[in-house]
């Protein structure tokens, strides 16, 4: 899971739209949307949600259940929206959450910037 850039799907399915993916994963519940931009904004074209395993008061003190949840969240989503979910945008709270910025750096000379470039330069920082 990452939460860079636009969280992403993949699935044509007739779709015009970027898609965009969020992932809240709370103390009772972890859920997952898929949404297509569209011109008149954003429509949901899936969801997911079950119960948040092993997160105890915003604090996660068993990561195997916990990403055993938000596996089941997500796969529900893809299953609704019949889209392969690459990344999200992820909603974690918590008084203990911290950011921190970083900077990756890759060379890039003489062709256009790709996806694989943009992941090489996350993974940098």
């Amino acid at each position: 899971m990452s939460s860079h850039i636009l969280g992403k799907a993949e699935g044509d399915m007739g779709r015009k739209g970027k898609l965009l993916v969020g992932l809240d994963i709370g103390t009772t519940k972890t859920c997952a949307v898929v949404g297509e931009i569209t011109e008149s904004g954003i429509d949901i074209i899936g969801v997911g949600a079950c119960p948040s395993e092993g997160i105890r008061k915003g604090v996660v003190v068993n990561i195997e259940s916990t990403v055993e949840s938000i596996k089941k969240a997500v796969s529900a989503a893809e299953n609704m929206s019949g889209c392969s979910i690459r990344s999200v945008y992820a909603g974690i709270a918590g008084v203990h959450i911290k950011g921190q910025n970083s900077l990756g750096i890759v060379a890039v000379k003489g062709r256009e910037i790709e996806e694989e470039d943009m992941e090489s330069a996350i993974e940098a920082a």
